[in-house]
C-alpha cells in the first residue's frame, strides 16, 4: 500500500485544530447570548410598574375617550398611565369606561 498524503496523525491532527477552532466559535456565540439575555433581564427588571389605570385619547388626542384598567387588552396606543382619583374623575365627568375591562366597577362606581 502506497502512502503518499499525510499520515493519519496528521490528519487526526488538523481534525483536531478544526474542532478545537470551532468549539471557541462556540463559546463565543454562547458568550454573546449571555451577555445578550443579561442585558434583557437588566431592562426587564428596569422596567417601571404598568399602570393601574389608562385614560386612552381619541384621533385628535384632545379629548379622552375611555378610561382602562392598567392591563386592558383593549387599550390603544393612545392610552396613558394615570392615578386612581384622575380615573374616577375621568368617569364622573362622563368619558366613558371600557366596556371589555370594565373600570368603572373595579373602581367601585354603581350606576
Amino acid at each position: 500500500m502506497n502512502d503518499s498524503g499525510p499520515s493519519r496523525l496528521a490528519l487526526l491532527r488538523f481534525l483536531e485544530r478544526v474542532q478545537l477552532r470551532d468549539l471557541e466559535r462556540t463559546r463565543r456565540w454562547i458568550a454573546d447570548e449571555e451577555k445578550r439575555e443579561a442585558e434583557r433581564q437588566r431592562g426587564i427588571a428596569a422596567r417601571p410598574p404598568a399602570p393601574d389605570w389608562l385614560i386612552e385619547r381619541g384621533l385628535s388626542r384632545h379629548h379622552a375617550v375611555y378610561v382602562h384598567v392598567g392591563d386592558c387588552w383593549n387599550a390603544g396606543s393612545r392610552s396613558k398611565g394615570v392615578e386612581r382619583d384622575q380615573a374616577l374623575r375621568a368617569l364622573a365627568e362622563g368619558v366613558a369606561a371600557c366596556p371589555q375591562c370594565r373600570p368603572d366597577t373595579a373602581l367601585g362606581i354603581l350606576d
